[in-house]
């Protein structure tokens, strides 16, 4: 008896599971196209931010094999979704980025979050290299300057003012 409550019970979670994956997911493993991103400080200072936070904060998402299996498809995605419109570097100048909190949310570790980091291992990063991606990131996004950073086109509009 328990045998078949097992079976039936171990079917019923496959079928479930199953009728699962039909259900869409909006845009699982599709980027925009990148439209503008901020004027780095440094490549280094990219490269660091694209490494921890690049996949929910860009276009440029790495869509890892698991992003195609609800319900985890589902959380990514939102989470994706999410990390843009709270920050985008893709689509710099074209959205409001909240980019003043940057700090604040490295140093106290809530991102990268921590359920992201054991399937993203290089997203972790060490004590000093957050301390230079908060520097990079500050003076790469023009933090305090109303929070949206500085673009290439912002910048040369302040030169061509300043003449």
């Amino acid at each position: 008896m328990k045998n078949k409550i097992f079976l039936f019970g171990s079917l019923f979670i496959l079928i479930v599971f199953g009728v699962l994956q039909v259900i869409p997911v909006e845009a699982v493993q599709k980027n925009p196209a990148v439209i503008a991103e901020p004027v780095w400080d440094s490549p280094k200072t990219r490269e660091m931010f694209m490494r921890a936070c690049g996949d929910c904060h860009s276009n440029e998402t790495a869509w890892p094999w698991y992003s195609r299996i609800a319900p985890a498809s589902w959380l990514i995605a939102r989470d994706v979704r999410e990390g843009r419109e709270k920050l985008n570097v893709s689509e710099w100048g074209t959205q409001k980025n909240e980019a003043d909190e940057i700090r604040e949310v490295i140093e106290n570790g809530s991102m990268p979050p921590w359920f992201y980091l054991p399937m993203h291992p290089e997203a972790r990063l060490s004590a000093q290299e957050k301390q230079a991606l908060i520097l990079g990131l500050e003076n790469s996004f023009g933090v305090g300057e109303e929070g949206t950073g500085k673009t290439g086109k912002e910048n040369e509009h302040e030169t061509e003012d300043d003449d």
